[in-house]
């Protein structure tokens, strides 16, 4: 029972150990770090050719570079030259636009891809633009990513889109003048875990993991062991109980020869013995209440009065040699004991006084197995035995 007690108690600490760890970790700024970045506002103005309108679309579609200044900057899209050459990778990319950049501010616009985020804005660095607008492939759809162009000093660098980079493209690729103006958006805040605070959780799951199986393995085999005992220990007290259960009874009558009832007791219970009363014989001949001494030998197997091992006297779980002849030590003061006595069972007892006479009695000197004569025979050997003791020495 204390064992079940215990285990929800562990169980009720291990998962609030695991809950702190879990807010510890998912503490803000606690075991990693934040990405902060910021949204662009991008906005394209153009006069379209069919209907000479002017079409001005605007929209915090594009991503500031990781090193890029947050600064507003605006002017024509000029694309690379050379045919099928998006990506602008060349340290001599030539930049195009309709109607010529001429020394206005001028924005390029450059595909993703080729080559690194760096040599892309390098390159047009070199031709004055302002700004640089790469923007991603087909694959990634209408997502854009950070990107890291460190060391390209104050030019403003953003991302945007692949069908909005590919529209724009289309655009100045027909010789249709697009104006672009570049705004700062919205910061963006990004959680992430680091690669040490990945390395703290996985030890310290693994630790716990480690913990709760061995204590699960340590609960079980103790129950296990628990149980083997409780097992044993139960076969054993019925295996004691039947060999209790062979020692001779008697019942105690009134008049009895050998036995003063309001002299003698139990050694156990230090009570007199009274008429009617039950008593056990053990081997080494003292007697005692029999709901005295059976719980006092499943208990300790050893009689009160001389620590006779009576398990053993009677031939059970000893050496043979131990147990044929087992030695009748001298009485304590005060205990009663009977000679070389044999008596019936109880039942056994009750049926000679039902069924034979009480008139006749007689002393036995010859010892015999199985008693059943009357009840005075019983009285008369249980008085020669007091008076052998007596006579012996053994009754101090």
């Amino acid at each position: 029972m204390a064992a079940r007690r215990r285990r929800p108690a562990a169980g009720v600490g291990a998962r609030r150990a695991l809950a702190l760890l879990a807010l510890f970790l998912c503490a803000p700024g606690v075991g990693g770090g934040a990405l902060e970045w910021y949204s662009a506002m991008v906005g394209i103005e153009y006069v379209d050719p069919r209907s000479n309108l002017t079409v001005l679309s605007v929209s915090e579609s594009g991503r500031f570079g990781d090193s890029s200044p947050r600064e507003n900057k605006q002017g024509l899209v000029g694309i690379p030259r050379a045919p099928g050459d998006k990506e602008g990778c060349a340290p001599d990319t030539r930049f195009v636009a309709p109607g010529g950049l001429g020394a206005a501010p001028w924005v390029a616009l450059v595909a993703r891809g080729g080559c690194t985020f760096k040599d892309k804005v390098l390159a047009a660095a070199r031709r004055n633009a302002s700004a640089v607008v790469v923007y991603n492939q087909e694959r990634y759809g209408n997502a854009t990513e950070p990107m890291s162009h460190a060391g390209t000093g104050s030019i403003v660098v953003i991302m945007i889109s692949y069908p909005k980079g590919q529209e724009i493209f289309d655009l100045v690729q027909k010789g249709i003048p697009v104006k672009m103006t570049i705004g700062t958006g919205t910061r963006h805040m990004q959680e992430f875990v680091s690669g040490q605070s990945v390395v703290f959780v996985a030890i310290a799951f693994i630790t716990m993991m480690i913990i709760s199986l061995a204590w699960l393995i340590f609960y079980y085999i103790q129950r296990f062991l628990y149980t083997g005992s409780q097992f044993g220990s139960q076969n054993h007290r019925k295996e004691t109980k039947k060999v209790i259960g062979q020692l001779p009874l008697h019942t105690v009558k009134h008049g009895e020869k050998g036995l003063d009832i309001d002299a003698e007791n139990c050694a156990v219970c230090i009570e007199n013995f009274k008429v009617k009363d039950v008593i056990r014989i053990l081997p080494c001949k003292h007697i005692f209440h029999r709901i005295c001494i059976d719980p006092w030998l499943l208990d300790h197997r050893t009689c009160p009065m001389c620590k006779l091992d009576v398990i053993k006297a009677l031939g059970y779980w000893g050496d043979p040699e131990d147990t044929q002849d087992p030695p009748i030590p001298e009485a304590s003061p005060g205990s009663v004991s009977v000679g070389n006595l044999s008596v019936t069972s109880q039942d056994e007892d009750r049926s000679a006084e039902s069924n034979l006479p009480s008139s006749s009695s007689s002393e036995s000197g010859t010892h015999r197995p199985c008693f059943k004569e009357d009840a005075g025979e019983d009285t008369a050997l249980l008085g020669a035995g007091r008076s052998d003791s007596q006579h012996g020495g053994a009754v101090r």
